[in-house]
């Protein structure tokens, strides 16, 4: 009796519950991968922004010396951006901020960004309005 019910096909049942089971798990896979998917194009976007301001940092420490510290002279501040930041109103906007640094304190303040002599250049680049996306370094002639 086995094998005739065997070569007749699924039962109604057989048919039913693998039909349950389908309509129980796609919508949680399709979650899952509209989730999945989303989270890839954060991510691509998170990495562009990175490349963005690790090329602009490499630009930065290729420019002469004397060039970034007119610039952070020409600032007037540490929280000031310099000309070397993008333009008002560009998408993803990159702010770069020079200021030379007070390694030794000289001034007695306690803050590097102020009051330092030349010798020592202190650098941050960011994206505005996105404070988690900054790269900083310090360099020298």
């Amino acid at each position: 009796m086995s094998t005739a019910r065997a070569q007749r096909g699924f039962l109604y049942v057989e048919v039913l519950v693998a039909v349950l089971v389908l309509a129980v798990c796609l919508p949680a896979a399709l979650s899952a991968l509209t989730a999945a998917t989303r989270a890839a194009a954060a991510e691509r976007s998170a990495v562009a922004r990175r490349y963005q301001l690790n090329g602009l940092m490499e630009q930065l420490l290729a420019t002469p010396y004397a060039a970034l510290d007119a610039a952070a002279l020409a600032a007037g501040s540490a929280a000031a951006p310099t000309t070397y930041s993008d333009a008002a109103g560009t998408a993803d906007r990159r702010l770069v901020f020079i200021a030379r640094y007070d390694l030794d304190d000289v001034d007695g303040d306690g803050d590097p960004l102020t009051g330092g002599a030349p010798g020592l250049l202190w650098i941050r680049v960011n994206i505005e309005n996105a404070p988690s996306y900054l790269l900083e370094t310090l360099t020298a002639p």
